[in-house]
């Protein structure tokens, strides 16, 4: 993680290789993070304890390029690693974060989203990246 503005964070290699096949053919990821959608944050206790309400959360990876914020759908046993397809496709000029605390809340696409800790660094990238100031 680096606070020296404008520099680039690098986005995690697995990542970027499992989101390229659902982006535009040469799209340049520039930053990716997991983010998990439930209705609220209570359903992620509940999945922690006893896995019922797994089936409701869904899993999310977030690509983003220097055009377009894309994001995808993730099986739910790789935790959102591993993209199955493009739910949408977000003007770039959309600001995601600012995101803060262990799991930091957005809202993407109509839906309440969390984001761990180790993806804020992406967010804040993403939101520079996009004009937008920390």
């Amino acid at each position: 993680m680096t606070d020296i503005p404008g520099a680039r964070v690098k986005p995690r290699p697995d990542l970027v290789d499992r989101s390229a096949p659902f982006l535009p053919v040469g799209s340049d990821i520039r930053q990716v993070f997991i983010a998990q959608a439930a209705p609220n944050f209570g359903f992620f206790l509940i999945t922690y304890l006893t896995g019922l309400t797994m089936s409701w959360i869904k899993y999310r990876c977030v690509a983003v390029t220097k055009d377009a914020i894309y994001v995808l759908e993730s099986s739910k046993l790789s935790g959102g690693a591993k993209p199955q397809s493009l739910v949408a496709t977000l003007p770039r000029h959309t600001r995601l974060g600012p995101v803060s605390g262990r799991w930091g809340r957005m809202n993407l696409i109509g839906e309440r989203h969390w984001v761990h800790k180790r993806f804020h660094d992406q967010v804040a990238a993403a939101d520079r990246d996009a004009g937008f100031a920390r």
